[in-house]
């Protein structure tokens, strides 16, 4: 194995064949996969934020109607209490198709291409960026936890 082409370990070597174009191909999906994952994080922080704010309602139409401002109570519990976020649907809604659809698809074609083009084998390109930027020897530099 060339030099360039080291690994931490034999989990994360590069197959027979497979060339720095492809490892940097699958570097870039896997990457791509990352920021879905983290949009998915945000979509739910949206989900909770969006879920807490509703319920905080209860109490502002509760505050209101104490305060004398039925009229304003009543419109807050008309248009805002229970509202979709978009047409049909609350948050929850939401969730389940972004994770049935775009993020299911996306998790299943970046495995597709690294079972057909490396074996099923994850993180290629990091683990050859670990092994050539790591100072063998260094405390904090192990290849692996077992070094």
């Amino acid at each position: 194995m060339a030099r360039d082409h080291m690994s931490v370990d034999d989990e994360h070597s590069r197959p027979e064949g497979v060339d720095d174009t492809t490892v940097e191909a699958l570097g870039e999906l896997s990457k791509a996969l990352e920021t879905i994952h983290r949009v998915r994080g945000h979509l739910y922080s949206a989900h909770q934020l969006v879920g807490g704010a509703d319920l905080t309602l209860d109490r502002v139409v509760e505050l209101l109607r104490q305060a004398g401002h039925d009229e304003v109570a009543n419109r807050v519990e008309r248009e805002l209490l229970g509202r979709n976020v978009l047409p049909g649907r609350w948050t929850f809604q939401i969730m389940e198709e972004f994770d049935d659809g775009y993020y299911a698809t996306f998790q299943e074609v970046e495995r597709y291409a690294r079972e057909t083009l490396a074996d099923g084998r994850r993180h290629l390109y990091e683990a050859e960026m670990k092994q050539r930027r790591r100072t063998r020897g260094m405390p904090g530099h192990e290849a692996t936890p077992q070094e």
